[in-house]
C-alpha cells in the first residue's frame, strides 16, 4: 500500500479551519475578491440536516464517551455541550460526506458529540458537507483532534495506530497530531505491546497520560502480565471504577503477580523444527536442520548474524526515543 503524505490535505485542512465560525445557511452574495469567494464556497457546503440521516465512519478517536482530558475541561462536558446547542445554537458545524452506499444519506468524520447532542435535542444539525475520500477523511479527523487536543494520552495512541494502520507514513502522524519523534514512539511502546482488547477493557483514562501506559505497556513486555490475565482482572473490577481506576488497579495487581512469576520459563514454537526458548537468565533460539525445514536452517545460519544487528540497531534507535 502506498504511503500517502500530508500535502494532500491542504484543501480539507482550510476547510476546516473556516469551517468553525458561526456562517447562516442562506446564499452568501457575490463577491470579486478570491479570498472572500473561497470562503464562501466553504460555507455554501453548509447544511442543515436531519441526525437520523448521518452514519458514523471510521475508526474511533475516543474510548469512552466524550471524555475530557484536563480538569479545566469539566464544563466542556456532554450536558454542557448539549445545553450550550439548545441555547445559543450550535455554533461549529461538524464534518459529513454523501454516503457511498445510500442515497440521500451522509457519513459523520467528525463532529459525534455535536451530532449526538442534535439527535438527543431533536433538530437539524450543521454540517459541513464534503466529498473526501477515505484517506482524506482520515486525517480531517486527526486535525480536528489535534486542534481540540483533548484526547487523552492512550486515545491518541490508538488513534496514530489508526492512521498508520491506513497506510500513512509515520511523518504524517507526526504532523496530524502534533507530535515529536520520540512522543510518536512513546504512543507506539503502548500500542504494540498493550492488547488492544486489554485497552478497550479499561478506557480513555483521560487522568492518566504517558508515565502509567507506559508502566503497563513494560509489564506486558516484560512478560509479567498476559492478555487473558489482563482480561480476567479487570472482570473483577467494580462497574463504578473509572477507567483511571481501571488502568492504576490492573498494574498494581500486575505488579505483585509479575514478582511471583518472572522466573517461569517460556517455550515458543513459531514453526515446525524452531523452538524459542526464554527464561530468566537468558533467550536461545533452536532451529533442526532435518525435516520441511532444513533449507530454511541453512539459510537462517547464513544470515542469522545480520537479521541480529539489523534488529539490535532498530532496537536501539527505539529505545533511546523512549529515553527522550
Amino acid at each position: 500500500m502506498a504511503r500517502k503524505s500530508l500535502r494532500d490535505m491542504s484543501g480539507i485542512a482550510n476547510t476546516i479551519a473556516r469551517s468553525g465560525g458561526n456562517a447562516s445557511t442562506e446564499r452568501a452574495p457575490k463577491t470579486s475578491a478570491p479570498a472572500l469567494g473561497a470562503l464562501q464556497g466553504s460555507l455554501a457546503s453548509i447544511r442543515e440536516i436531519d441526525p437520523s440521516l448521518i452514519d458514523d465512519w471510521g475508526p474511533k478517536d475516543r474510548l469512552d464517551e466524550f471524555t475530557a482530558v484536563n480538569a479545566e475541561e469539566d464544563d466542556e462536558g456532554f450536558e454542557a455541550l448539549k445545553n450550550s446547542i439548545r441555547d445559543g445554537g450550535q455554533q461549529v458545524p461538524i464534518l459529513v460526506r454523501r454516503s457511498k452506499s445510500a442515497d440521500g444519506r451522509f457519513e459523520a468524520i467528525y463532529g459525534r458529540r455535536r451530532l449526538k447532542a442534535c439527535r438527543e435535542l431533536d433538530i437539524k444539525v450543521r454540517a459541513n458537507v464534503q466529498d473526501v475520500d477515505d484517506a482524506t477523511a482520515l486525517l480531517a479527523k486527526g486535525l480536528e483532534n489535534a486542534a481540540r487536543r483533548n484526547l487523552s494520552f492512550y486515545e491518541k495512541a490508538r488513534f496514530a495506530e489508526a492512521i498508520q494502520a491506513a497506510g500513512h507514513e509515520s511523518a504524517t502522524v507526526r504532523q496530524v497530531l502534533n507530535l515529536s519523534a520520540s512522543g510518536h514512539s512513546h504512543l507506539t511502546k503502548v500500542t504494540q505491546n498493550v492488547p488492544s482488547k486489554v485497552g478497550d477493557l479499561i478506557g480513555a483514562a483521560p487522568k492518566s497520560g504517558r508515565p502509567r501506559w507506559t508502566d503497563l505497556a513494560e509489564l506486558f513486555l516484560e512478560r509479567k502480565l498476559t492478555e487473558q490475565v489482563a482480561i480476567d482482572v479487570l472482570a473483577k473490577l467494580s462497574a463504578s471504577l473509572t477507567s483511571d481506576d481501571r488502568l492504576d488497579a490492573l498494574i498494581k495487581e500486575a505488579t505483585k503477580r509479575g514478582a511471583k512469576t518472572t522466573n517461569v520459563s517460556r517455550e515458543i514454537t513459531p514453526m515446525e523444527g524452531v523452538t524459542i526458548k526464554a527464561g530468566r537468565g537468558s533467550l536461545s533460539l533452536s532451529v533442526k536442520k532435518s525435516g520441511a525445514n532444513a533449507k530454511f536452517a541453512t539459510w537462517l545460519e547464513s544470515n542469522l548474524e545480520d537479521i541480529i544487528k539489523r534488529s539490535y540497531a532498530e532496537f536501539t534507535d527505539i529505545d533511546s526515543g523512549d529515553e527522550n
